[in-house]
């Protein structure tokens, strides 16, 4: 550094000359700041020891939550906000580290394994339920179309006597002579509208078809079914009797087209791959 001289020229004294410099020298240091007291850094070390600790400490408490199942569980703070605020500020000063506590925040609801084997197990037993109907229907649904839609009406028996003309009077059926007491079948699938007592038949059934056709069976010793009632081909509904206007023990059996017509009933069921 050059030496300071006075205006005449001469050389100031030392005491002086070392004033000037000490001078200078604080001048050009008055820029820097002076660095942290070290118990501000102990205090920040602190503090972030502090976090790391309690942000652990939930984390642990939230896996524990959800591997006990316990549904409503909540995180808990490991110590009261004061001491959290403290913990984030060292001894509550926000004024170095943070301004406030941080927010806890509710675990979501853990999933319950008992409940979910549950709803499986409903689940597996209503899909099984469903196959055993779907299974039960295909058969039935099998059966129904290897079941034959015309029989016999009375298998057992024998034709003895046809339609048409007979001993002077029209026979408006054939005749299947059995034992009494002998099997009766619906020829064909239908419903029962008339069954009970008729004059010249002893006693009669008759049952309609879906297309109107009407089946007349008489001089039976019984009856099976009731007006209303549904029956199937190859269905039992009677037995052969020898009541009424009858010879002997038989099945007087006629057919009437939609209902009115009489036509030939042995034409009828050849005419649906039935012989007699």
């Amino acid at each position: 550094m050059a030496r300071h001289r006075s205006p005449g020229g001469q050389a100031p004294s030392p005491a002086l000359e070392d004033a000037l410099d000490g001078a200078v020298v604080r001048v050009r240091g008055t820029h820097r700041l002076p660095p942290p007291p070290s118990a501000l850094r102990g205090r920040v070390v602190v503090a972030a020891v502090a976090a790391g600790a309690f942000a652990a400490a939930a984390a642990g408490s939230t896996l524990q939550s959800l591997a006990s199942g316990e549904s409503d569980t909540k995180v808990q703070p490991l110590a009261s906000a004061q001491d959290a605020s403290a913990s984030f500020g060292v001894g509550g000063d926000t004024s170095v580290v943070g301004t406030a506590t941080p927010e806890l925040l509710p675990v979501s609801r853990s999933t319950d394994a008992s409940a979910e084997v549950e709803k499986l197990t409903d689940s597996e037993s209503v899909t099984n339920a469903r196959e055993k109907r779907e299974a039960e229907a295909a058969r039935k649904a099998a059966e129904e179309a290897k079941r034959p839609k015309v029989v016999n009406p009375c298998p057992a028996a024998r034709f003895t006597s046809g339609f048409g003309a007979r001993w002077g009077t029209s026979h408006n059926g054939i005749d299947l002579a059995a034992p009494i007491g002998t099997p009766i079948l619906a020829a064909a699938d239908g419903t029962v509208i008339e069954a009970g007592p008729a004059s010249g038949f002893g006693l009669w059934v008759r049952i309609q078809m879906s297309d109107g056709t009407v089946h007349v069976y008489g001089h039976m010793n019984d009856y099976s079914v009731r007006v209303g009632q549904k029956v199937k081909a190859g269905q039992q509904i009677a037995e052969v009797g020898n009541r009424g206007q009858s010879t002997g023990p038989h099945l007087h059996f006629e057919v009437w087209s939609g209902g009115s017509k009489k036509i030939d009933p042995r034409s009828w069921l050849r005419e649906r791959g039935v012989s007699l």
